[in-house]
């Protein structure tokens, strides 16, 4: 087994657990104790998790990046400011797509006042615009892999290859101008690459406490970015770094 494979074993036991053992660890991933060890280390280096005796638990909540339910499910005013930020950067006719996420959805809440087109994988997204007559829905096919409400599989890949979009709109675990845009799980790597490439303008929503962070896995880097939309709590520093790269930043002001 590849350390990237136990890596995601671990960190699924611990979002499920919020505490995994060393010793059951060994059991379950047929590897040594040590090198449980040597694994539990390398993932609290990224800050996906911390080590206690014996195993490790979660990060404390201000410095977690795990896609649990209840912290996917909350929506800020920094969410809703980003998510009405984007939709006001579609225009009416264009074909975009909306990867699975939070945000996404709030910006598929905020459509259907004027015709557009929106390719999803989403089912929860897909479930907000089915009713909305000046929007056409396309759901692109797959499985859902654990509790996700996104679809995945060689049915969204292969009409991925087909497709061609104005706008895409998605997200990433960590943003790092040094290490790119990362995912904690493989199965989104293949994914959130072919969208990548196959959209005009390419946008990130991302609030600001997803910079700094590193998931386990690169998909793209900040260059294959056109556009970024985040929140007023972006350091000063990475948004001069954004800057120098000549990238479109936009910073959704504190409302009120």
């Amino acid at each position: 087994m590849l350390s990237v494979e136990r890596y995601e074993q671990i960190l699924r036991e611990l979002e499920i657990n919020k505490i995994v053992k060393v010793s059951e660890l060994s059991m379950a991933l047929g590897v040594t104790e040590k090198t449980i060890r040597i694994d539990l280390e390398a993932l609290e280096k990224k800050g996906l998790l911390k080590r206690v005796h014996g195993g490790a638990v979660l990060q404390e909540e201000e410095e977690r990046i795990f896609p649990i339910e209840e912290r996917q499910s909350r929506v800020s005013d920094r969410k809703i400011a980003i998510a009405t930020e984007a939709k006001n950067r579609i225009k009416p006719n264009e074909t975009i797509l909306l990867d699975g996420g939070s945000t996404t959805l709030q910006v598929a809440k905020l459509l259907g006042d004027f015709p557009v087109t929106v390719i999803t994988n989403d089912i929860k997204i897909a479930h907000e615009l089915i009713d909305k007559e000046k929007v056409q829905l396309m759901v692109l096919g797959g499985s859902r892999i654990g509790a996700s409400s996104s679809l995945y599989g060689v049915q969204a890949s292969e009409m991925l290859k087909k497709i061609r979009v104005n706008r895409l709109f998605f997200g990433a675990t960590g943003v790092s101008i040094e290490h790119g845009l990362t995912v904690l799980n493989s199965f989104h790597v293949e994914w959130k690459s072919q969208i990548v490439a196959c959209a005009d303008c390419v946008t990130l929503l991302a609030e600001s406490s997803k910079f700094g962070k590193v998931g386990l896995i690169q998909f793209a880097t900040i260059d294959n970015l056109d556009e970024i939309i985040t929140d007023y709590h972006l350091e000063r520093d990475i948004e001069q770094e954004l800057m120098k790269r000549g990238l479109s930043l936009t910073i959704c002001q504190k409302s009120g």
